[in-house]
């Protein structure tokens, strides 16, 4: 059995019998928990009711956090000529075509968001099995396959945050840090618990959200009050 450390085992006391909380009580009982050494990511996860390997029971989305995620994001850009300039211009990590095919393709993968212009998803179309399983692979549907790479590029660096169903229905994402003043975090979450809400498939059938759960990097995880967090 794994050794449980004595931070863990006392953020986990501390919210032992504390279940069904609204948004803000816990928030602030997963900020007030973490204690690690460095600037604990806050992590929401959601189970859903919807089976992702039937096409219409697939969930995904992009969100604009309100807050940002304090996550610095780094950006790759498949795209040529004067696309590529401002993809550059707009502060992408890295810009390529065929260059940056054969940089993915050995195996070396630096960046967080990969967008691309239309033209380039032939290339772009050959990384499936290396960018897919990251959910690194450019879609239409969140805005990374796109003329406009300066706004997306922005987007990207400015707290977009992308969410897709696991196997499992869960759909998980970072949502800030917990150095964040609690209205922040709050209206973080509050925003990706409404966009997930809001991309509920036609092919779901009874609960949609069946349970959400909170928790810092480091930290245990407590529920929320899925009624009171979607009111």
């Amino acid at each position: 059995m794994a050794k449980v450390g004595k931070r863990f085992s006392a953020a986990r006391e501390a919210f032992a019998g504390k279940e069904a909380l609204s948004v803000a009580e816990a928030v602030a009982l997963v900020k007030g928990s973490a204690s690690a050494k460095f600037d604990e990511t806050v992590e929401i996860a959601m189970n859903l009711g919807v089976d992702p390997r039937h096409a219409d029971q697939m969930v995904r989305g992009v969100v604009g956090l309100p807050n940002g995620t304090g996550k610095t994001v780094r950006v790759a850009v498949f795209a040529r000529g004067a696309k590529a300039d401002e993809a550059q211009a707009a502060g992408a990590d890295i810009v390529g075509a065929e260059d940056l095919m054969e940089i993915v393709q050995g195996g070396k993968i630096e960046f967080d968001r990969c967008i691309a212009t239309p033209d380039m998803m032939p290339i772009v179309g050959r990384l499936g099995k290396v960018l897919g399983p990251r959910n690194l692979m450019p879609n239409p549907k969140v805005g990374t396959v796109t003329m406009d790479v300066a706004d997306a590029v922005k987007a990207a660096k400015g707290g977009e945050v992308q969410f897709k169903a696991e196997k499992a229905g869960v759909v998980h994402a970072g949502v800030g840090k917990v150095s964040f003043d609690e209205a922040k975090l709050v209206e973080n979450i509050q925003a990706f618990i409404d966009a997930v809400a809001k991309a509920k498939p036609s092919g779901a059938k009874g609960a949609y959200m069946k349970s959400i759960a909170l928790s810092s990097t480091m930290g245990p995880g407590v529920t929320i009050d899925v009624a009171k967090a979607t009111e």
